[in-house]
């Protein structure tokens, strides 16, 4: 057994300096964290829910107190602007309130009328959950898995992105600020290389992970060579759809807001932008009009809306995908260009028109502040480009007509449609996507429910 001590560093992607070195957990401290985990969960499991409840509105509480030093902490080791990190420990504190008002029910038992005496289906924790989590929201990618998945009865490991180590133990602090019994969320600062043994170990009984299409194939293979339940959100490229009788202010508006949201590295942010060509010309000019004011800059100073990416490496893999793009025939009309050479990861926000299937901006996922503009004949032809994607995560259609964009959401390929909105998820409804986009769901009551046993209990 490997004992040696590793090294996480955390970088503050705005300055590039480091700000701070971690140990990382030997093989040995792993092995004891998962055994007191499972041991907490035989207690953790009996608890009665109003019991759980108590202790996840606590922990709601606690995130309301020290919601100005965590989007503090997310500014600094992730880049995430003031504003949006302060909204984003809200929808932490909104996701502990609903599963905290609400799991009793989501889990109550189902009865069903068959011969018996008495029929009904049952919902049990699994046990240990293992939440492999990446850094673009490293608060609420973690709530979001953990306040459904405690409240039914389970206890939770996390393996955070190594580039966000500070918000990592910040959230294992919440819980046991709030009382949660030791073992119940558990932090694990480890390696990429060490999940393999995480999952194999026979005290975990299932995985969850947000991350990239890679990264979702390798745990799903290793998690089904020893038959543990998966749930994997992985990588989208959204289309927005555009149509002739939009409100173009509202669409143009909504566009670039998603587009820019957590200065482009989102999973749900709108990716590609399906126009209508008797549309295109004017949709266009409004929104380069709005990407051109967003200011890029400090995320810590409230009037910057972009901020910097996560890491340098992610900065320059997204500048090449925009020069391949170019090569490609798109046109580069807003942005495009690094700053002056520095230690920062800042990217502008950058705009191309011309963007057909087969270019780089079109196939692959573009996780930064860059928009691909594509023209359509019609309605018909931009549900074809939108459904000709690896990905089916989110879409949105934008028309004035609701029946008509109601219908075209029926024939997105897609894990969620929403209509003249942007895409974002809600503790209440169920978010997942399909095709490389992943499988299962979170959030509402089908999330809640990824993580039992359905047991059906018959008595004759």
């Amino acid at each position: 057994m490997d004992n040696s001590k590793m090294k996480i560093t955390s970088v503050n992607p705005t300055t590039g300096n480091i700000l701070k070195i971690y140990d990382e957990l030997t093989s040995w401290d792993v092995s004891s964290k998962i055994e007191e985990a499972f041991k907490a969960s035989k207690l953790w499991k009996s608890k009665a829910f109003s019991q759980r409840s108590a202790l996840m509105m606590k922990a709601g509480q606690v995130l309301n107190t020290q919601k100005e030093s965590l989007a503090t902490l997310m500014a600094v080791e992730m880049g995430k602007p003031l504003k949006q990190g302060l909204a984003e420990v809200e929808k932490c504190m909104s996701v502990c309130k609903y599963y905290a008002e609400q799991a009793e029910l989501l889990l109550a038992n189902d009865v069903i009328k068959t011969e018996a005496q008495k029929s009904y289906v049952a919902f049990e924790p699994l046990g240990v959950v293992l939440a492999v989590m990446p850094w673009n929201f490293p608060l609420w990618q973690v709530f979001r898995f953990a306040a459904p998945t405690l409240m039914a009865g389970n206890v939770g490991l996390l393996k955070h992105a190594s580039n966000v180590p500070g918000c990592a133990l910040a959230i294992s602090d919440i819980f046991r600020e709030a009382g949660f019994p030791i073992g119940v969320f558990t932090t694990l600062l480890i390696s990429n290389k060490q999940v393999q043994s995480v999952i194999e170990n026979p005290m975990v009984s299932a995985i969850t992970l947000t991350g990239s299409t890679v990264a979702g194939e390798a745990v799903a293979s290793q998690a089904g060579r020893v038959l543990k339940k998966t749930v994997l959100e992985l990588g989208g490229s959204d289309a927005y759809l555009v149509l002739e009788d939009a409100d173009l202010d509202l669409a143009a508006s909504a566009c670039v807001d998603s587009r820019l949201i957590n200065s482009g590295q989102s999973c749900i942010a709108a990716k590609r932008f399906i126009v209508v060509d008797t549309i295109l010309e004017p949709f266009t000019e409004k929104f380069v009009a709005l990407m051109k004011s967003k200011k890029t800059g400090d995320p810590l100073i409230e009037q910057n809306h972009v901020g910097p990416q996560a890491r340098r490496d992610l900065r320059d893999q997204l500048h090449k995908q925009v020069l391949a793009s170019v090569k490609q025939g798109a046109s580069l009309i807003l942005g495009g260009q690094t700053p002056p050479e520095d230690k920062s990861s800042f990217y502008p926000p950058t705009v191309l028109s011309n963007v057909k299937p087969g270019m780089t901006a079109f196939e692959e996922e573009i996780f930064g502040p860059v928009a691909a503009i594509v023209s359509a004949t019609d309605e018909n032809e931009a549900v074809r480009m939108a459904n000709s994607s690896i990905y089916g995560l989110g879409s949105a259609i934008f028309s004035r007509d609701i029946e008509r964009a109601e219908n075209i959401a029926s024939r997105l390929q897609a894990g969620s449609s929403f209509v003249n909105s942007l895409v974002f998820s809600d503790p209440r409804l169920p978010f997942g996507g399909i095709k490389n986009s992943g499988y299962g769901r979170e959030l509402g009551s089908y999330g809640i429910k990824e993580f039992v046993n359905v047991k059906t209990v018959y008595i004759k």
